[in-house]
């Protein structure tokens, strides 16, 4: 089993681990324990880089594969199996994107609370994202009220909370159903449920800040119609005023 460290400490920069794999041909290594977050859930992979003692090498993409975690690494040769290495996260360009996935929960969390619909799609990258909603309409005028409601949040410094729950309980809690938890393969046992208290819950796997009012503040760029039934909100993660 890889120890996805990503999964319990979002806070992690850096870390030791042991080459499980090397896939030489690949130009990848995969690694028996990992704060690298893999990509998944609309949140792309992170970047950084390890060192084995030959000096440091970029890691340039992470993904989950066949039970393997694999970092590729710009290097022009790997080590064996076995070998130690040190992992350094890009720090900052993680740190946004923990912003990022904060701020779009709580967008979901907002249109639950005024619409009592979920979220059907979204994605993000670094200090910007979009979900996707059933609405039957969205207008601009729509999309500032929703900026404002999101920025109440986030100024109320919700807390932030990652737990495990086993999935009978998860299939269970009403707040999950309506995120579809009960969707997810029954062979995941336990979920990993991202709670903003008193807001939304949900299940995934992403990174997060520990309370709102570390994402700053969120301006609503662009409402789009994609179609029937298929509304776009697109945000931007911006520092806190004053």
């Amino acid at each position: 089993m890889i120890e996805e460290l990503f999964a319990t400490d979002a806070y992690l920069r850096s870390f030791d681990a042991t080459i499980a794999e090397v896939d030489r041909d690949g130009g990848r290594v995969a690694l028996a324990r990992t704060a690298f977050y893999p990509g998944g859930g609309g949140q792309p992979h992170d970047l950084g880089s390890l060192d084995w003692g030959a000096g440091t090498v970029p890691v340039t993409r992470v993904k989950r594969e066949a039970g393997r975690i694999w970092h590729w690494v710009d290097a022009p040769e790997l080590p064996g199996e076995g070998t130690e290495v040190a992992g350094e996260l890009d720090w900052g360009r993680r740190h946004l994107l923990m912003r990022t996935h904060t701020a779009l929960h709580v967008l979901c969390g907002v249109v639950w609370v005024e619409f009592g619909i979920p979220v059907t799609g979204g994605n993000m990258e670094p200090g910007a994202g979009r979900l996707d909603f059933p609405l039957e309409s969205i207008s601009a005028e729509l999309g500032r009220r929703l900026e404002s409601r999101i920025n109440e949040e986030l100024a109320a410094a919700r807390a932030v909370v990652v737990a495990f729950l086993g999935r009978d309980a998860a299939d269970a809690d009403p707040a999950l159903i309506r995120t579809a938890a009960n969707l997810i393969p029954r062979e995941i046992d336990p979920l990993r449920v991202i709670d903003i208290v008193g807001l939304d819950k949900q299940a995934d796997g992403g990174t997060h800040v520990a309370s709102t009012a570390e994402v700053g503040a969120v301006r609503v760029t662009g409402t789009e119609s994609k179609g029937k039934g298929n509304k776009r909100v697109r945000i931007e993660v911006i520092n806190a005023p004053g």
